[in-house]
């Protein structure tokens, strides 16, 4: 931990391993919080600057990487092993379960270098090194032996930032209409305000437009939107969850049999989020 000094009196301040600043004295006694007198210090803003900096790259790391994973984008082993040596960056891409250009599973991400490129523990356990200039982050619903990565992922002690292994997924049932343009299976989900349901479709991450809830996804090169109803009306009218339905770049609405693993697995996993937090009887939402 690096102390700086900051102001009269020999105070001096730091980060701490949270990224909060604290603050000892001139006798060295660390105190329970920054005095106010501080509060405007040069040194002491800067600081505060540096965490909101490092919190938003934080951020924005997961959310790059998430997008990689749920587009089905392929990622340069060299974008991999410049970023690495940033912190936040390492911290999202470890353990991450990565396949090579031919889709198979290569293994969980534990390192990168520009001249041995990146290292991985493969599925029996054994550290191993892939060479290959691309890699991908597949999404879950594509990995085969799913429950079986989960299992050995407990056994290896994986911890992942990014939801990849433990994100919900939902596959297209046997049976389903290939020719419906709409699925209604978390449809009907009352909320006692609209404000309500718009307020969690913000907090799931969520855009609404066009009174529908919205999460794009590119699937083998090819962009698709899931979209579910949520209401275009007053915000203090009572609504519901409508119809999920996919579309194609022209905005026209495509038949379920067009639409992809990932997208069918997204779009679900949108409403059913978005229902799980109606009103029920006696409660409030969530």
């Amino acid at each position: 931990m690096a102390w700086v000094q900051a102001g009269a009196g020999g105070y001096e301040v730091a980060l701490d391993a949270e990224g909060k600043v604290i603050c000892r004295n001139a006798a060295g006694r660390l105190l329970k919080a920054v005095p106010p007198k501080l509060g405007d210090d040069p040194v002491v803003t800067g600081l505060r600057q540096l965490t909101e900096w490092l919190t938003a790259h934080r951020a924005g790391c997961l959310a790059d990487v998430e997008r990689w994973m749920v587009r089905s984008l392929p990622v340069p082993a060299a974008v991999v092993t410049a970023v690495w040596a940033d912190e936040a960056w390492q911290e999202v891409l470890r353990d991450l379960v990565v396949t090579g250009a031919d889709g198979e599973v290569a293994g969980f991400l534990r390192g990168a270098d520009p001249e041995r490129g990146l290292g991985l523990v493969d599925l029996d356990g054994d550290t191993v090194r892939l060479t290959a200039a691309e890699i991908r982050i597949p999404h879950p619903v594509l990995l085969e032996d799913l429950d079986d990565l989960r299992e050995f992922a407990v056994e290896l002690g994986v911890d992942q930032q990014v939801q990849q292994l433990y994100r919900e997924v939902w596959h297209r049932p046997p049976g389903q209409d290939l020719t419906a343009t709409s699925v209604d299976t978390y449809a009907g989900g009352r909320y006692k305000e609209l404000r309500e349901l718009l307020g969690r479709c913000a907090r799931l991450g969520y855009r609404v437009r066009g009174g529908c809830a919205v999460v794009p996804v590119v699937e083998d090169g090819r962009q698709l939107e899931a979209r579910l109803w949520v209401g275009d009306y007053y915000e203090y009218d009572a609504c519901e969850t409508g119809s999920l339905s996919w579309t194609g770049t022209d905005g026209k609405t495509l038949p379920v049999g067009e639409v992809g693993p990932v997208a069918w697995s997204e779009g679900m996993r949108m409403a059913a989020g978005l229902y799980a937090g109606r009103t029920i009887e006696g409660e409030e939402t969530a």
